[in-house]
């Protein structure tokens, strides 16, 4: 029974690369979920931060219920948007986007 024990203690010295290859793949593991999941959802998550503050008054958004409306009134957190006949009062981070905004009118040529 000592004898696979002694044969594991042994051979430590040759598997220390083996760790070192393994560490280096778990960072390269690391790292591309990083670059691939992590980083663009953080930069998507303060466009779209950017976005909910430069809401104003006449903009035609989609909520994420997809209920599409134009914004009547701002207030702090609460964003009024009129849509068909009716009035709704939701949460800003209720937007999902913004379809077209005043300020952003096509120019006509």
């Amino acid at each position: 029974m000592r004898l696979p024990i002694l044969a594991m203690i042994g051979s430590g010295q040759q598997s220390g690369g083996a760790i070192t290859v393994f560490v280096l793949q778990i960072a390269a593991f690391i790292a591309i979920f990083y670059f691939i999941l992590i980083r663009p959802q953080r930069q998507q998550q303060k466009r779209h931060d950017a976005m909910l503050k430069q809401i104003k008054r006449g903009d035609a958004v989609v909520t994420s219920g997809g209920v599409v409306g134009e914004v009547v009134h701002v207030k702090d957190d609460l964003v009024t948007i009129k849509s068909a006949e009716s009035r709704l009062v939701i949460e800003r981070r209720a937007i999902a986007r913004i379809t077209t905004a005043t300020a952003q009118e096509p120019a006509t040529t």
